[in-house]
């Protein structure tokens, strides 16, 4: 059964920036009562990195976020933020990006390549962007309409994950997609009748929704709560520096060309 989520928390209008969560191995370690405290309260550890004044550093994540923790040469306090030196340079960045970010990206993006997505657009297309989406969501509606001109010119391929928890609907609208026989065509087909016609005009309902069908759902509706949305659209893409970065509803325009490049619509701007 497709498992439903407030209305609130599933159509997102705001574009914003997160990360999802890493579960290490590191989190059974027999860390100092300080570090413990701060795992007690949801703090995931990763692992420790070398640093100047007598301290011990901690790569870790709070709310989504990469955190670094120094642990005092008495082992008694935690001193949790970035570390700078006299320069001003951040000495927390480069240990945090190699322990947390790094692996995030590469454990998050081969699970989103391994979900049951629909691709829209080429597969030689240089950007890669993956996307949780509803078919009665109207923002996603709104995320697949405003990328057209990307799409068209062969520089991104969206994949849409599907998934199926806006409504009574959603999960037959989606199951439909999945199974059609050009799913590709398929999606294009019920965008533009949703956009035309609103829900009502988009694909039709798969009723009952066969089980093998259902649990594909089920698994991607699973990975997009693990990777910390409950909202669609939710993007997810590799930035300049191969760093994954997630956005929530749909993106204005700037936050497009950051995820997609120039407009090519646009004269390059």
């Amino acid at each position: 059964m497709i498992r439903p989520t407030p209305y609130r928390l599933r159509c997102a209008t705001a574009a914003t920036l997160a990360w999802a969560g890493l579960a290490g191995l590191a989190n059974a370690a027999p860390w100092p009562a300080p570090i413990e405290a701060l795992r007690a309260h949801g703090v995931e550890v990763v692992g420790t990195f070398k640093a100047p004044g007598g301290v011990t550093g901690y790569a870790a994540i709070a709310q989504q976020q990469p955190l670094a923790l120094y642990l005092t040469a008495d082992g008694n306090h935690v001193i949790v933020g970035p570390m700078f030196d006299a320069q001003g340079n951040n000495l927390s960045e480069a240990p945090l990006e190699r322990l947390v970010s790094k692996p995030m990206t590469e454990r998050h993006w081969k699970a989103l390549e391994s979900s049951h997505w629909i691709a829209d657009g080429r597969s030689a297309a240089a950007r890669i962007v993956y996307v949780f989406t509803d078919p009665n969501c109207p923002y996603c509606n709104k995320f697949w309409n405003d990328a057209r001109p990307w799409v068209r010119a062969g520089t991104v391929q969206l994949r849409h994950v599907m998934v199926g928890i806006l409504g009574p609907s959603s999960a037959g609208k989606a199951a439909a997609l999945l199974a059609a026989p050009d799913p590709a065509a398929a999606l294009a087909r019920h965008e533009q009748g949703y956009t035309q016609g609103g829900a009502a005009g988009g694909v039709a309902e798969m009723k009952p929704v066969p089980a093998e069908l259902g649990a594909e759902l089920e698994a991607n509706q699973a990975l997009m709560e693990r990777l910390g949305s409950q909202a669609t659209p939710t993007i997810f893409f590799k930035d300049g520096s191969g760093k994954l970065q997630r956005v929530q509803g749909a993106p204005g325009a700037e936050t497009l060309v950051r995820m997609f490049g120039p407009n090519p619509g646009h004269g390059g701007g």
